[in-house]
């Protein structure tokens, strides 16, 4: 199951953990969504709500996550950004236990909602 892509794989004393990627994204997407001027979260092709707007790559223990979302109009995007990196790396490094190295956010666009 290691060599499998979708599941990232934490040998224990007791044996191994093995957590989907999906429930990753899953982590991230919730932490990135509570921040306060996230208005929508995005897939990279700019849809609203399309997949859970959240990519991960696992390399050398280091987890490298990619959102793409929309900010709310009048919000300054590189603070929401900002707290988006944060959420995102505290929750993932405490959920999973996986180290994160860096959170890239795409901001694709301003909702005026």
């Amino acid at each position: 199951m290691n060599e499998n892509k979708e599941y990232i794989t934490h040998p224990d004393e007791m044996g191994c953990i093995h957590i989907s990627e999906d429930v990753i994204s899953a982590v991230a997407a919730s932490a990135a969504a509570e921040v306060d001027g996230v208005s929508a979260m995005m897939n990279a092709t700019g849809k609203k709500g399309a997949s859970r707007g959240v990519k991960i790559t696992v390399a050398d223990e280091r987890a490298a996550v990619d959102v793409y979302l929309m900010v709310r109009y009048g919000q300054p995007i590189p603070e929401v950004a900002e707290k988006v990196q944060s959420a995102v790396s505290s929750a993932v490094e405490a959920m999973t236990g996986l180290t994160v190295g860096c959170v890239n956010v795409h901001v694709g666009g301003v909702s005026f909602e």
